[in-house]
């Protein structure tokens, strides 16, 4: 973690770097339009020496095309929350704090879900397909993936400048948008209620309820104003201007389609959505995809929802999910302008996650994104809008909204320890969940003492920057970038080497620092049992074993809380855990084969404790026929709790543990 001045102690509230870096609303600026050199985006020793560096840049770029300055800068928060990520692109290949994008490099791309032999649906009772529809390459980019090329032109700057320097991006989003509004019929005003259409335009919605949604957003962003300190330390304040009232009828030049008018879509009317369902259908024989019928929340609770991340393009990822082979979601959520696309009505099962209990009580939303540089960033106008579509989905479906039910493709645990190797790691260290959960209104805040018996994973998210490989080779170090997660090492030293995953390395090596390496890493939210603490370092329960991680008071990152622990009753030496809820053997009715309750390669052993999540009764959907009257749904008596107990959660029988509330 960079710096090491000290700062509050971990009950005290935070006043360092996540606290300014925290997007509120301000009153006042003085900004100076100053025309600078081209300088590169991360490193100069001009921006180290001058924080104000970028903000004059904003104002320099903003003057040179005659643009706005509030209105360049409410953009680009939008899209990058002013962050250069040392040059690092999106997940869809776009650069710098104008996000531009160049996504000609990642058009051999794998999508999500399209690994050979992957079983989305996670049933042993039903064999996964045999066969599925090779997907087309793509052989053309639509526009809003090739806007760096149009910067270039305008600009007679190199592509090389507009993805490296951090003057020339703002420049290039500064002609794009000129450009937009000249070809709107529109003058360069002075006034930023006279930029809607343009900026509407400027992510390249394909239709004009996502233009518009975009530039609500964007304004929304000028009324209340921001106030951030970026990810290579610039202070950029935009003031607020709470009267602006734009004018939303120039949205109308825009030539674009008309809003979808789906009445089935199950989308908050704060975001633009549409149906493009997922087929479900017959195929060979009695075998039928890509989800099944159900009646939930009648025939069964949702008790998560889990997310995503693509590795495809939008247009790629809408092929996959059409293709009725085998594997679905419930929606898609396009990166550059937040556009949602439901697939799967949530009374429906969709085939996403890999464990068939997680599939029949979750919804899947996938978020845009090929990894031309893997899990490099996630643009914040589609983080908003996902947040803002979970709100609703959790009020309509009753999910809490906190990381017991709000999970990560890589938070679902496999069936069985055949299926843990294989089970997906998206969306990776880099995803940002203190922002996520704060855009939900849940943001992670300390509930106990600093001498509490359970922690809340919570590190800066900007300044950690643990080691990560394996983003472009193996074994190769990634760019540096902030991340969530907290590595786990066997003593509390940096040198102790990482905890082990026998579940992911049954021959008993260590963990490692690869990317897709979830077997030594705990998750911004996740909530754990304190084991012990000793010289700036805490340990924690985790997958059996005593789990250190870096933790000093002057720079925490994990906060006291409190909550329901549960430990080994009394007696038993150690429990087994589960990677899926079913009921005993007794519950079947005739006709439903039994469905084995295999424990996962670890053991909770006495004097272990774990947090608790969801109750549970032990439930299994039956659902093997493409006729829904021919789903069952089997409940037992044997009642299951939810618990972290690694980097993904797992179950355990209520019968084999005591409950109990953990110390202040």
């Amino acid at each position: 973690m960079r710096g090491s001045v000290p700062e509050a102690p971990r009950n005290a509230p935070r006043t360092g770097r996540r606290r300014r870096r925290r997007a509120q609303a301000v009153g006042a600026i003085a900004s100076a339009a100053l025309l600078l050199p081209l300088a590169p985006a991360r490193g100069a020793a001009a921006e180290r020496q001058r924080p104000d560096t970028l903000q004059r840049e904003f104002a320099a770029a903003a003057a040179a095309y005659h643009v706005p300055g509030n209105v360049l800068l409410a953009l680009s928060y939008l899209q990058s929350r002013w962050d250069t990520h040392a040059g690092a692109p999106s997940v869809t290949a776009g650069y710098g704090p104008m996000h531009l994008t160049d996504a000609a490099t990642a058009l051999a791309a794998t999508p999500h879900h399209s690994e050979p032999g992957e079983d989305a649906r996670g049933d042993a009772a039903r064999p996964r397909a045999a066969t599925r529809r090779a997907l087309p390459p793509p052989t053309t980019l639509p526009a809003r993936l090739r806007t760096l090329e149009r910067a270039a032109e305008l600009t007679s700057l190199s592509p090389k400048e507009l993805r490296e320097s951090t003057a020339a991006n703002l420049r290039g989003g500064a002609a794009l948008l000129a450009a937009e509004q000249k070809r709107l019929g529109l003058p360069l005003s002075k006034d930023p209620a006279d930029w809607y259409g343009a900026v509407a335009g400027y992510a390249g919605a394909s239709d004009i309820a996502t233009a518009r949604t975009f530039a609500d957003d964007v304004f929304d962003v000028l009324r209340g104003g921001q106030r951030r300190t970026t990810d290579n330390g610039q202070q950029v304040v935009l003031p607020a201007s709470p009267g602006l009232a734009p004018r939303t009828g120039q949205a109308s030049r825009l030539g674009l389609a008309p809003a979808h008018e789906d009445d089935d879509v199950e989308c908050p009317s704060s975001v633009a959505c549409e149906s493009i369902p997922a087929p479900y259908q017959l195929l060979e024989g009695k075998d039928y995809g890509n989800h099944d019928i159900a009646d939930r929340p009648r025939s069964q609770k949702v008790d998560f929802i889990v997310i995503h991340d693509t590795e495809g393009t939008w247009e790629t990822t809408i092929k996959l999910v059409k293709d009725p082979a085998y594997v679905s979601w419930n929606y898609t959520i396009r990166s550059g302008d937040g556009h949602i696309a439901q697939h799967v009505p949530t009374k429906d099962v969709a085939w996403h996650a890999g464990n068939w209990y997680v599939n029949a009580k979750s919804v899947g939303i996938e978020h845009e994104g090929f990894l031309a540089q893997p899990d490099a960033w996630y643009t914040e106008e589609m983080y908003r809008t996902s947040a803002r579509l979970v709100r609703h989905l959790a009020r309509k479906l009753d999910v809490p909204l906190d990381r017991q039910h709000i999970l990560g493709h890589d938070n679902v645990p496999g069936t069985t320890p055949a299926a843990i190797r294989g089970m997906h790691t998206d969306p990776g260290p880099f995803w940002d969940w203190a922002h996520y959960f704060d855009l939900l209104d849940r943001p992670f805040r300390t509930t106990g003492s600093p001498f509490s018996g359970m922690v809340t994973i919570a590190p800066d998210y900007d300044d950690h920057e643990p080691v990560y490989t394996g983003c472009v080779k193996p074994g190769e170090p990634c760019a540096p970038h902030g991340s969530g997660a907290v590595r786990l090492h066997t003593a509390p030293r940096e040198d102790a080497p990482l905890i082990k995953d026998v579940g992911l390395r049954p021959d008993g090596s260590p963990s490692t620092t690869d990317v897709n390496d979830t077997g030594a890493r705990a998750s911004t939210g996740q909530q754990f049992a304190v084991a012990d603490r000793e010289g700036g370092w805490t340990a924690i329960w985790y997958l059996g074993q005593r789990a250190w991680f870096r933790d000093p008071w002057w720079g925490p990152t994990a906060v006291g809380s409190r909550g329901r622990l549960v430990t080994p009753r009394e007696g038993l030496k150690e429990i087994p855990v589960y990677g899926r809820a079913y009921p005993e053997k007794d519950a079947y009715p005739e006709g439903v084969p039994v469905q084995a309750v295999t424990p996962l390669p670890y053991k909770l052993l006495a004097g272990q404790e774990y947090v608790l999540g969801a109750t549970s009764p032990g439930e299994y959907l039956w659902a093997t026929t493409f006729e829904p009257a021919g789903h069952r749904v089997v409940r037992g008596k044997d009642v299951y709790y939810e618990i972290q107990f690694g980097h993904r959660v797992a179950f355990v029988k209520a019968a084999d543990v005591t409950v109990r509330t953990s110390d202040w």
